[in-house]
């Protein structure tokens, strides 16, 4: 079947499942967990590098384990099932996150929400769009990705009201029921490929070993891994840093990280836009070096104007972070290859989404300041910039 020949109401149909799937397993649940842990900090105890080891150590150990495996299931059956298992893993960890006692249950929970994320998060979702968009690719996985923005943007309003009426613990059990009941039934109902005889039969295997030979691979793996780590460790510790360390009052640091993810829905269809029309290269290089700039005005967040022109820069380059990866991937090495190369690509970038948030705190907890964690994060966005300047000569 030619793309032309593809119905657009099922195209609208997996435009709309990636939407709400990248909506609750990423928008609610990624940028939604942070924003409890001052709760934790005061109720328990914990040091800021406990709070952010959760999602660290259930990243090291889910994404190695599991990363690759889940891209060699999505290339080989579909990405449909793997969703589908993912959501309710996902939503049911936030759930048991909101009756936990004890850091072992942390852990636990935080496991589950990592796997949640492999399974049904970016992942199957950029195999689903690429199997049923090509020249309008960027377009829909630009709108696809608001789904994080939009989620991003409404989950700390969301759970400043649900926390004022039901407490932390109450607020992370309704985030959890929505995030099922929001993404799990268009996930159920979309079709695997344009294609219905793939969904019949399995389909045979490219061989990948060609792409893992090259240098192109790693340094979209290196820059790759640079700008998340940069971006995971600056959304880690912003509302600790905004509510601790700032005094910002709950509503205040709710407001500003809600704009940052409403700017990441101008950045995800500036950037989407922007790959279909320009060399996707330079669209990724100008990403990273939004996000490199924006990290340096945290220094003077004690000035309220300058957190507004933060959340407006680094949300634009936040917008455009996870869906030109796939993008570029796809332009480089084919689609037919792109879930085992997007599984291994992503368990890179959940160990550096997993390890820099949790090497700030411990740099927080012993120096007493984020002057120097903010300083490590800015010269690794420009190590990622770097990487993918050298691309043309891979």
């Amino acid at each position: 079947m030619t793309v032309s020949e593809r119905p657009k109401a099922a195209q609208i149909q997996v435009a709309m499942t990636g939407f709400l799937a990248l909506f609750s397993i990423v928008g609610l649940a990624l940028y939604g967990l942070p924003l409890y842990y001052d709760f934790m900090v005061k109720e328990f105890g914990w040091s800021r590098t406990q709070v952010t080891s959760g999602n660290a150590l259930s990243k090291l150990v889910v994404g190695p384990l599991f990363g690759f495996a889940a891209g060699w299931v999505v290339d080989r059956f579909g990405p449909r099932r793997l969703m589908m298992a993912g959501i309710v893993m996902a939503g049911g960890a936030v759930v048991g996150l909101g009756g936990m006692s004890a850091l072992w249950m942390f852990y636990f929970f935080y496991l589950f929400n990592a796997l949640g994320y492999v399974c049904g998060g970016p992942l199957p979702n950029q195999v689903l769009l690429s199997r049923w968009f090509d020249k309008a690719r960027g377009k829909a996985m630009g709108f696809a990705y608001l789904g994080i923005g939009f989620g991003g943007a409404a989950v700390p309003l969301l759970s400043n009201w649900l926390i004022g009426h039901f407490g932390w613990r109450g607020s992370l059990r309704w985030l959890g029921v929505l995030i099922i009941v929001l993404a799990l039934p268009m996930v159920f109902f979309v079709k695997e490929s344009p294609d219905s005889r793939t969904e019949k039969k399995e389909e045979p295997v490219v061989p990948a070993g060609d792409v893992f030979r090259k240098r192109a691979f790693y340094l979209l793996a290196i820059g790759s891994m640079c700008s998340i780590g940069a971006v995971g460790g600056t959304n880690q510790h912003l509302k600790l840093f905004l509510s601790l360390d700032q005094n910002y009052a709950q509503d205040h640091a709710a407001r500003i990280i809600s704009l940052v993810l409403t700017f990441s829905i101008v950045g995800r269809l500036l950037m989407g836009w922007l790959a279909d029309h320009w060399p996707k290269k330079y669209v990724m290089l100008l990403i990273y070096l939004l996000v490199a700039s924006a990290i340096p005005m945290l220094f003077f967040a004690s000035n309220p104007g300058v957190m507004y022109v933060f959340a407006g820069v680094f949300g634009l380059g936040l917008g455009g972070e996870y869906l030109i990866i796939p993008l570029m991937a796809a332009e480089l090495f084919g689609v037919k290859v792109l879930g085992r190369l997007m599984g291994v690509v992503l368990t890179a970038d959940g160990v550096a989404e997993a390890t820099f948030p949790m090497l700030i705190g411990y740099m927080r907890d012993r120096t007493g300041s984020y002057r120097s964690g903010f300083a490590t994060l800015i010269g690794i966005a420009l190590l990622g910039a770097l990487a993918v300047s050298r691309l043309k000569r891979a």
